[in-house]
């Protein structure tokens, strides 16, 4: 803790003569009166009144000391920290197209995804964790963070609308949205940099092939972890008109499993979340590895405490001095 304004602890200087003062004001007020003996007087009871009768005094410094930390605006520091943690850099690439809205899962594939995305990266607390979206395009959606709850609140406020409303071009860029995630990894220093590609198609779109992009994931030694998203058959789309349509389900998974063993990862097939939990299983044999993280606490404002405490000392003066030792005139 550190004070804004510390000038203000001059003020204390003022405490010095009005202790003189008092001292002297008491002496003064002291009564008299003269006895032939007073040994009499030596045993006698004191009252509790007696022994109060400083106090309020005390009280009073303690509230003048209180009110000038208050005035010198005690505040927390703002610091920077280094910190080793372990973990590995891991890019989600998630598929958004429209096709994600198919409600073999329930409500749909890619709501059910962000569920089980977010149980995931509630278990890998010390990984670099960054999101890649893509649909007929990508783009970096959330780059590599330790900050998960940035990274989820980011990840909540993509879905399927985007290429429905013709923000990004609809359809299924799988080599985009690798390469997309290779950029974010490529220069991480990282033992392990991991990419979990989930989709529910075949490639369709965009300027890579899925097959280019592996290769370029090979050189920069990341592995991909490919998981196709569906059941088996048919599946149920909701129509813009309203209802549903029975559509087929088609993934590419022989470029899936190409794509995974190319790399050294490996291809799962999700018809169901628990499906996914072969995914975690995997990567948490992963090797892990240390990185620095530099973190930043801000400064915030600390008079609350003394402000209360200047209050109740306030409430105790009045108490004492105006009635449990009230002098009649």
């Amino acid at each position: 803790m550190e004070f804004k304004n510390p000038i203000f602890f001059i003020l204390l200087l003022a405490l010095i003569p009005y202790i003189l003062w008092y001292v002297l004001k008491y002496k003064r007020s002291l009564p008299s009166l003269k006895v032939p003996e007073t040994v009499k007087y030596r045993m006698a009871p004191k009252s509790f009144r007696l022994y109060l009768f400083h106090v309020p005094f005390l009280l009073r410094l303690t509230l003048f000391t209180l009110v000038i930390c208050i005035l010198a605006r005690p505040q927390s520091k703002h610091t920077w920290s280094d910190t080793d943690v372990e973990g590995i850099d891991i890019m989600l690439a998630v598929d958004v197209s429209t096709s994600m809205l198919a409600q073999d899962f329930k409500p749909n594939r890619v709501e059910a995804l962000k569920v089980i995305a977010q149980q995931f990266i509630e278990r890998r607390h010390n990984d670099n964790i960054g999101l890649t979206i893509f649909a007929g395009e990508a783009y970096t959606q959330c780059p590599l963070t330790t900050d998960h709850a940035v990274l989820m609140n980011l990840y909540n406020s993509a879905d399927c609308n985007m290429a429905a409303r013709g923000i990004i071009d609809d359809g299924t860029a799988i080599g985009d949205g690798i390469m997309n995630a290779i950029l974010r990894l490529k220069d991480s220093q990282a033992k392990s940099k991991v990419i979990i590609l989930l989709t529910d198609g075949v490639n369709n779109s965009g300027n890579i092939s899925p097959q280019t992009a592996a290769e370029i994931a090979q050189k920069y030694d990341i592995r991909i972890y490919t998981i196709g998203i569906g059941t088996t058959g048919m599946a149920p789309y909701p129509l813009p008109t309203g209802g549903t349509v029975m559509l087929p389900v088609e993934i590419d998974e022989p470029t899936m499993n190409k794509i995974s063993q190319e790399t050294g990862g490996r291809y799962f097939r999700a018809q169901k979340n628990a499906d996914l939990s072969a995914v975690y299983a995997d990567i948490d044999k992963m090797e892990r590895t240390k990185f620095s993280v530099k973190e930043f606490s801000k400064r915030s404002e600390l008079f609350e405490p003394y402000a209360l405490a200047a209050f109740i000392v306030l409430l105790l003066e009045i108490l004492l001095r105006y009635v449990v030792l009230k002098r009649l005139p």
